[in-house]
């Protein structure tokens, strides 16, 4: 964990119901949670407990009940949709399960385009993407398509992407729970190591408990709510 113990995430009674009818459906409940600069933290819960909920909260994807979630000590609910936008872009890099690469664009292209939206120049998202994908080890791969690469390739494309804005947070959705054992070796020890490079948070929600063991700290999210969790060693 980073010694500039500055927040990156802060969440404050944050509550999400949804309505059906007469029917209201509570999915968090007053959550708190506070990610340092740099830490690597996991939260694990069953299938259907809030955890995706949680991540577009966090992320700015979607409004909560009531509650608040600052990135960078910022609150998001003061923002419009256009500097949520421009708040995603610069400073929340996201992981998905599914990689949700664009299938008719090389990994290159893949990577850049975040700073492309942001508006740097095509030689500059290049210049920078090549260089991120160095860094997940796919230089040799950069001018492929999704469709010619495994699916650890695709899902070290995914982790460039998220980190090519060079983020202050990284969301990450199950980010190895389509991979076998070896290949979601190779993505954690991918994460640890970006992590230690570049001082990024990850908050990675998955069902893993051996991936959730070697984070700098582990929550259970359950009735809405986050507690801590006893681990093995890592």
């Amino acid at each position: 964990m980073s010694n500039n113990m500055s927040v990156s995430l802060q969440c404050i009674g944050l509550s999400k119901a949804y309505n059906q009818g007469p029917v209201e459906t509570k999915v968090l409940n007053g959550l708190d949670l506070d990610v340092q600069q740099g830490e690597l933290l996991a939260i694990v819960g069953s299938s259907g407990c809030g955890k995706s909920t949680f991540l577009h909260l966090a992320g700015a994807l979607d409004t909560a009940t009531s509650g608040q979630v600052l990135i960078n000590g910022v609150d998001i609910a003061n923002l419009s949709e256009n500097e949520k936008a421009q708040l995603r872009n610069k400073h929340i890099g996201f992981v998905y399960q599914f990689h949700h690469l664009m299938m008719d664009f090389t990994a290159q292209e893949n990577v850049a385009m975040p700073l492309l939206i942001r508006g740097e120049s095509a030689k500059r998202a290049k210049t920078l993407a090549d260089a991120m994908l160095a860094k997940v080890n796919l230089s040799h791969r950069g001018h492929h398509l999704p469709s010619e690469l495994s699916g650890g390739e695709r899902q070290r494309v995914a982790i460039a992407r998220a980190l090519v804005t060079e983020p202050s947070l990284v969301l990450a959705d199950e980010p190895t729970g389509n991979l076998d054992f070896d290949t979601a070796e190779q993505i954690y020890q991918l994460l640890r190591e970006l992590n230690q490079q570049l001082q990024t948070s990850f908050v990675i929600v998955t069902h893993d408990l051996t991936l959730a063991a070697r984070m700098d700290r582990q929550l259970r999210l359950v009735h809405g709510q986050l507690s801590s969790i006893e681990t093995v060693a890592k």
